[in-house]
């Protein structure tokens, strides 16, 4: 089946990395953990405590990496998952970032963001007229990027398919499948 890179690094969510990954694997394609090094990643869980006005952090699971940004040709991959969590505030400084993602929005190849997952391609300008979902606080980042925030579970805008967070993992993987398998472009 299909080539999926899922750019992530430190602080990646823990359920929006592994459930994918294995959902993707479940579902016969080959995901393939892609972050600044390949040294394992450590994942984070973001929950909800009484009392807070935001949600917390807690460790998660060790991830293993397949390749480095600096080795991803995203030409061998026909789809990008971009997990939420904090890694995507720093994925999307680093140098090889820009080289991957902007090759899959030119090419038209099946995107995936979750949760903070569109700072990425909203860093990159790659936001301008599309519809995406995110965490509802980053409603005014999506907009300020000149996309349209949409607080819905399973957002799809053309190739890309974006959602809220952990809580739309059911309906975001159903419309990502449903995207890369109509897309039918092995890698």
């Amino acid at each position: 089946m299909a080539k999926v890179l899922i750019l992530a690094g430190d602080a990646a969510e823990d359920l929006e990395t592994m459930f994918i990954k294995y959902r993707l694997a479940e579902a016969g394609h080959e995901p393939y953990v892609a972050a600044p090094t390949t040294r394992p990643i450590k994942l984070v869980v973001h929950d909800f405590e009484p009392g807070f006005d935001t949600y917390v952090e807690k460790p998660g699971r060790s991830c293993p990496v397949d390749v480095a940004f600096a080795d991803v040709d995203p030409a061998d991959f026909a789809a990008m998952v971009i997990p939420g969590g904090r890694a995507p505030e720093f994925i999307r400084v680093d140098p090889e970032v820009p080289r991957i993602v902007e090759h899959f929005f030119a090419e038209d190849k099946p995107v995936g963001t979750l949760c903070h997952g569109p700072q990425v391609p909203a860093a990159l300008g790659l936001l301008r007229g599309r519809r995406s979902s995110a965490f509802p606080p980053l409603a005014p980042d999506i907009e300020l990027a000149g996309g349209e925030f949409v607080d819905e579970a399973a957002v799809v805008d053309g190739n890309m398919v974006s959602c809220r967070g952990w809580g739309d993992l059911a309906e975001w993987s159903r419309a990502f499948l449903d995207v890369l398998d109509r897309a039918a472009v092995p890698a």
